[in-house]
Parts: C-alpha cells; structure tokens; sequence
C-alpha cells in the first residue's frame, strides 16, 4: 500500500512541472506520515493479538501455564484460533484440542489433559475406546500346575477390569504351535492399550518344548504358576479321571508298579505332574525367576485375598481385589468371587471343581508322601518359598 501511494504521488509530480515543488512537499509529508505511524499500526496489531490471546485463555486457562509458546503462533493464525474456539464453544472433545494443536507444533502438556474441559459425549468416548481395541499376544500365562488352582485363578482375575483372558484353554504351545502366532493371536480377546492379556494351558509346565517357544514369542512374558500338595494334587486329578471316564483301574495300580507301594510308577502322568522341580528346572534354563510367580493353590481356598494381592503385584495391576471381594461356599469349602463390591452374591465355579476325593488306604498316602519328599525339598530351595507339605 506504501509503495503504491508514493508511485502514484511520482506520476503525477512527472507531469505537472511547475508543481515540483509541492510534489516534494508531498512525498516528504507522505514518507513521515508511514514512518511515524508504523510503530502505531504494529501496536495495533499486538493489542488486536493480544487480545485473541486473553480471549482464548479465558476458555482454556492452563495453555497459559503450559504452553506459552502459543504466545507466538495465535497472533499469526486468527483462522486456527477460530477452530479452537469452536471446539470449545460445541463440546467437542479435547482430543480435537490435541490434533489441532499437533498441526502448530504444539504439545499438551498431561497436566493440561487433566484439565477441566468439556468431555466428550459418551458415544464419542465409546466409539473412540473401540478404536483403540484389537487383539494382543498375552502379557502373561498361567503356565501350570494341572489340579493346583488355575482355573479359580484365572476366574479370580477376570474380575479385575485392567484384565482380559481368554476363555478355553489354547493349548498352542503344546498342540497347536505348527499354526503359528496369528492363528493364536486371533484367540485373545480384544483389549485396550492398558489392558492386561493372559491365558492359561496347565498342560504348558510339563512340555518340554514351551518354554523355549513362549520366550521366541516374547522374552518378557510373566509366568504364574499354581501349586499344590502333589499328593493331594494326583487324588484331584485321579478324581477327574473317574467322572470323565466313568470305571477305571484303581489308583493303586496305577500308581505303583506290580501294587508295589515301594515303586512309584513314574510314567503315569498323574504322578509324574509332581515333580515340580523337574519341570521348573526346564523352565529356568529359559526364563529367570523373577519371571515366575508361585501361587500357593492351598492358600488360594484358604486365603484367597492374600494371593491374589500377590499376583496384582507380580502382573503390575493396582490393587482392585482384596480379602472382601470373596464369599465363603460352605457347602463345598471353596470361596466365590463377588464382581463388585455391592454384589450380594459371588460368582463360584463350576461343580466340577471342590469334587469330594475317593478314600485311599493310609498306606498309599504314606508311599506317596515318602515319595514327593525330597522332591518337595529340592523345590523348596529352589524357589526359597517352604510350602509345608508334609
């Protein structure tokens, strides 16, 4: 605008001679008059800036505190200022206030997030948190012990709203792993970033191959292992055997070679499952110990809140189940699981589980406990956690 003003006072001086006088006049007042008046315009401009500004603090009061460096983008962009204000003005959420603010540059402080600001409507909330769902290979598994607990473990922990789990056993370190992560990835349920995935396959702990499988797939997967009295362990797991299978062979002669008490047959897997130290042994020449956690299956019916603010604490979970989430079933002797606090009624598992054991000879219970003990003792060390079976 200045140059043209003084261009066109040039043109006209040019062809009026005998006003050359008062052409210079003219230019000289024309030139003083931009000269003095820019430091008026550029103060203008920042009252005018200034203003949007105060104007947008006013809605969003801590952008002043934490991003000051809006100080030098608001007064060249009234037009994103505008969309801001509109976001304010129509509820929007205030991830629309971090998408706008990614395209100055800017970054939001987690102070500002916590922010009072409108939120979001919860439909937005909903479809934005669904989004973010999808399906993740497990942070965690509950590896073992077949009879020991796992199932109540596992249904203990789906109470939890930071966990998810899933629902059948997997089973594809041990059967299914020719199928490959994908495949087994499709079987975790859909969870959110903050979310904590797990399955369990008891089977896991007596196979060979896994552990060396489950560290190619994550080397930082945790380990949660229930135990239980290996004897009291294969009665359960005898006991299982019966009502699928309906008759059988006596644990007796199962059990013992030729009805031998003093020789153990050590090939049948109800009795090879306790010989946990066996098994861990494999797993530690993987995975350090500080990866696993032992839960103490008797603890588990007796105490349940203790164990479980254990296993919160070895899985990174805040403390959301406690010593008054659980209800005595006296009939069975098995404690059930109250989903929230003002939950009346707790959610106990099936029958299947807290079955009353066949009654076996004084004299098999001894073999067997001679047997376990100095496997039970090795155990002990191992993990420095003394168990107390006897």
């Amino acid at each position: 605008m200045r140059g043209f003003t003084l261009i066109r006072t040039a043109r006209i001086c040019r062809k009026k001679a005998w006003s050359h006088v008062l052409c210079a006049g003219v230019l000289i007042f024309t030139l003083s008059v931009f000269t003095f008046n820019t430091p008026f315009l550029s103060q203008a401009g920042k009252t005018a800036s200034k203003y949007s500004e105060e104007l947008l603090y006013s809605k969003f009061p801590d952008f002043r505190h934490h991003n000051r460096n809006l100080r030098n983008i608001l007064p060249n962009d009234n037009a994103q200022f505008h969309r801001l204000k509109h976001i304010q003005r129509t509820g929007k959420s205030l991830n629309k206030a971090h998408r706008l603010a990614a395209n100055w540059n800017i970054t939001l402080t987690s102070e500002l997030s916590q922010a009072e600001v409108p939120k979001e409507s919860e439909e937005e909330s909903s479809v934005e948190g669904e989004s973010l769902k999808k399906r993740r290979l497990p942070h965690a598994i509950i590896i073992g012990v077949k009879k020991g607990g796992t199932r109540a473990l596992l249904e203990f922990l789906r109470v939890h709203p930071d966990v998810k789990a899933t629902g059948p056993e997997p089973h594809f370190f041990d059967k299914h792993y020719q199928k490959g992560l994908d495949w087994y990835r499709n079987l975790m349920p859909e969870t959110l970033p903050h979310q904590l995935t797990i399955e369990k396959t008891p089977s896991y702990f007596i196979t060979k191959e896994v552990p060396a499988r489950i560290c190619r797939m994550s080397n930082s997967t945790k380990l949660v292992l229930v135990v239980r009295d290996p004897v009291t362990r294969a009665i359960s797991d005898y006991t299982q055997i019966l009502s699928k299978h309906g008759k059988s062979k006596s644990f007796q002669s199962s059990a013992f070679i030729r009805n031998d008490t003093t020789k153990i047959n050590t090939s049948w897997i109800v009795i090879r499952i306790g010989l946990y130290v066996k098994h861990l042994e494999n797993w530690l020449s993987v995975f350090p110990m500080k990866q696993i956690h032992f839960v103490h299956g008797e603890n588990l019916v007796t105490n349940p809140g203790e164990e479980m603010r254990k296993v919160q604490t070895f899985l990174g979970l805040r403390t959301f189940i406690t010593e008054d989430n659980f209800i005595l079933n006296k009939t069975r002797g098995f404690p059930c699981i109250k989903k929230t606090m003002s939950s009346k009624r707790g959610h106990c598992l099936d029958e299947s589980k807290g079955r009353k054991h066949p009654i076996l000879p004084e004299s098999v219970i001894a073999a067997l406990r001679r047997f376990y003990r100095p496997f039970n003792a090795k155990f002990y060390r191992l993990t420095n956690i003394n168990f107390h079976w006897t």
